[in-house]
C-alpha cells in the first residue's frame, strides 16, 4: 500500500526560502566579481574515470541513435567549462545539478547541487581566499585557517603521511580507525585514515583548508615538483564537513590523457567499469587552457550549515526516497 504522505516535501518552506536566499547570496558574490555565469549540458558523451566516483547513464534515441547512444549524467560540470574557458570566455561559474551513484544519507543524495568556478591568473591559494570571502558572506563565519595535509596527520596522528611506511599506516587503520576489511593500498588507507580520523576535527571554530595533497591524488591538480612532491589541491571543512574541492588546474593534454588511462587501469584492477574518456576536453586542452584554478562546492551541504539542517534531506524539495 503506498504511503499517503509519500508526495511531501522532505524540506520545510522555511528551509526552502533560506536556501533561496543563500542562491541569492551565491549569485550576488559572483556579479559583484564579474564572474559570468553559464550553463553546460547534464549529459555527456564521455563520463569520468575517478576511482571514488560511480557514474549514472542513460540512452538516446534520437536520429542517428536509433539502437540508443549511451550517454552519462555528469558527476561535475569540469569539463566542458574547462572547455569554455579554452574557448576564451574567461572566469566562469555554473549552479547545477549532478548525479553520482552509490551516494546517500545524512550528507548525501545520488542528485545534488554544485557550486564550480574557475578564475583565470589564480593559483590554488588565490582561490582559497576567494572560497573564504564566500564562506564568510554566505556563512557570517570567521575567516578561515589553513593547514597542510602533512600538518593535520602530524597534528591528530603524528605522523608524516609522506614519509610514513606502509606498516605503520597499517597499524594505525587497524587501531584508529577501527579498519578490519581487505588490505588496502597506500593512497587508500591514508584516504581511510583522513576521512575516519582528520575530518571529524576539521572546521569547528572556523572554516579549515587542507592544501598540499600527495602528488598521487592530483586528480585535476597540477603537482608541484618538491620534496616530496604535492598536488596544489585543496578542500575546505567546516564542522567536520567537507565543503569543496579546488585545483590549481593541469593544463597538459598529454598529461591528463594519462592520468585517466590510470585511472582505468586502477578501475579495471578493482572490478570497476571504465570511464569513458572525454576527447573532446582532450582536444581543448591540446589547444590550450589559461592559467587558472578551479574549485567544486556541495551547495546543499552549504545550505544545510548556513540553516543549521542536520540532514540533507532537511534542505532539498525531495529526495532519491520520495523523488
Amino acid at each position: 500500500m503506498t504511503d499517503a504522505l509519500s508526495w511531501q516535501p522532505t524540506a520545510s518552506l522555511h528551509h526552502l526560502r533560506g536556501r533561496a536566499a543563500v542562491m541569492t547570496s551565491l549569485r550576488r558574490f559572483f556579479a559583484d566579481r564579474a564572474v559570468l555565469e553559464v550553463e553546460t549540458p547534464v549529459l555527456s558523451a564521455a563520463s569520468i574515470t575517478d576511482l571514488q566516483l560511480g557514474f549514472m547513464e542513460t540512452r538516446w534515441h534520437g536520429p542517428g541513435a536509433s539502437s540508443g547512444k549511451r550517454l552519462f549524467l555528469h558527476t561535475s560540470p569540469e569539463f566542458p567549462m574547462k572547455r569554455l574557458l579554452c574557448a576564451g570566455y574567461g572566469d566562469i561559474y555554473q549552479i547545477c545539478k549532478v548525479f553520482r551513484d552509490d551516494e546517500s544519507g545524512r550528507y548525501h543524495n545520488p542528485e545534488f547541487t554544485m557550486l564550480e568556478w574557475y578564475r583565470l591568473g589564480f593559483d590554488h591559494h588565490q582561490l582559497m581566499t576567494e572560497v573564504d570571502a564566500l564562506l564568510q558572506q554566505v556563512l557570517r563565519c570567521p575567516a578561515g585557517e589553513r593547514l597542510s595535509y602533512a600538518a593535520a596527520f602530524q597534528q591528530v596522528l603524528a605522523i608524516d603521511p609522506h614519509s610514513a611506511s606502509d606498516a605503520v599506516l597499517a597499524s594505525l587503520c587497524a587501531d584508529r580507525a577501527q579498519y578490519t576489511g581487505s588490505a588496502l593500498d597506500r593512497d587508500g588507507m591514508l584516504q581511510l585514515l583522513f576521512s575516519i580520523c582528520i575530518e571529524p576535527t576539521l572546521g569547528h571554530d572556523r572554516p579549515c583548508f587542507i592544501f598540499d595533497f600527495p602528488a598521487s591524488q592530483a586528480a585535476l591538480a597540477q603537482i608541484r615538483p618538491e620534496t616530496p612532491p604535492v598536488a596544489s589541491r585543496f578542500e575546505v571543512y567546516v564542522n567536520g564537513i567537507e565543503l569543496a574541492n579546488g585545483f590549481h588546474e593541469l593544463a597538459d593534454a598529454a598529461e591528463q590523457r594519462r592520468r585517466f588511462l590510470a585511472d582505468n587501469d586502477a578501475r579495471h584492477a578493482r572490478g570497476l567499469p571504465a570511464g569513458e574518456l572525454d576527447e573532446a576536453l582532450l582536444a581543448a586542452l591540446a589547444q590550450g587552457l589559461p592559467a587558472c584554478a578551479g574549485v567544486a562546492l556541495g551547495v546543499d551541504r552549504l545550505v544545510m550549515l548556513a540553516l543549521g539542517a542536520r540532514h540533507i534531506d532537511e534542505v532539498l524539495s525531495f529526495t532519491i526516497r520520495n523523488a
